[in-house]
């Protein structure tokens, strides 16, 4: 049994994504706890002893843990190969997995340093440049992803869901979150739009309880 610690709303709706993906294709079952990141509950002694980072996701089978994303992931489509959620040509899933590092190293971490500036500045004039550069950073950011969405045939790596397709529809969520309208990105919007249909994208939607759109208007 694999079971899967998540943050809604967080990256870790990747591979929880990629799991009802392949609990669809293959039927093998998992268990989702939640972990409720704005109460702490990553930094609990039960939870550092799983990621002694305390960050999610986590991912525990016959009770080892896994963590980081790429790797949880990467472990998830070897073992379940017939979801296909990665590409099963050598080179084009080094491909995949290339857009996949850019999206973990350099676009999350872009986002972060918008929605947790303290962190990397002292002083509010600091935190205020931080934000604004990395707001700046992070929307060229979606806008290649827009473009990537505009030639999706119907998902970015063309005709089969890949975690890289969770990632986008977490960074538009994000977006919201950092004052950018999703509208503003119509093709990158329609594209999550056509995601969210998805069985498997709909079901981790629902069970983490989340709205695609956090823009709210100032």
């Amino acid at each position: 049994m694999m079971k899967l610690y998540y943050g809604p709303g967080a990256c870790s709706f990747v591979p929880h994504a990629g799991l009802e993906a392949i609990r669809a294709a293959t039927g093998a079952s998992f268990e989702a706890q939640p972990v409720k990141l704005h109460k702490g509950e990553q930094h609990s002694p039960e939870y550092l002893a799983l990621n002694p980072l305390g960050l999610v996701p986590v991912l525990v089978v016959d009770g080892k843990p896994l963590n980081q994303i790429i790797a949880i992931c990467d472990y998830l489509d070897r073992s379940h190969p017939q979801a296909g959620l990665l590409p099963a040509d050598s080179w084009r899933r080094a491909e995949a997995l290339s857009l996949f590092a850019w999206m973990n190293n350099t676009v999350h971490p872009t986002f972060t340093h918008i929605f947790r500036a303290a962190k990397f500045a002292e002083g509010e004039a600091a935190q205020a440049e931080v934000k604004r550069s990395a707001l700046a950073m992070f929307r060229g950011q979606l806008e290649r992803i827009q473009t990537m969405a505009a030639k999706a045939s119907p998902f970015l790596l063309g005709d089969r869901l890949c975690f890289v397709d969770a990632y986008a529809l977490v960074f538009l969520r994000w977006a919201g979150l950092a004052g950018i309208d999703p509208a503003g990105l119509p093709v990158y919007q329609d594209y999550v739009q056509r995601l969210a249909a998805v069985p498997s994208i709909a079901a981790a939607i629902a069970r983490e309880g989340i709205d695609l759109n956090t823009y709210k208007k100032k």
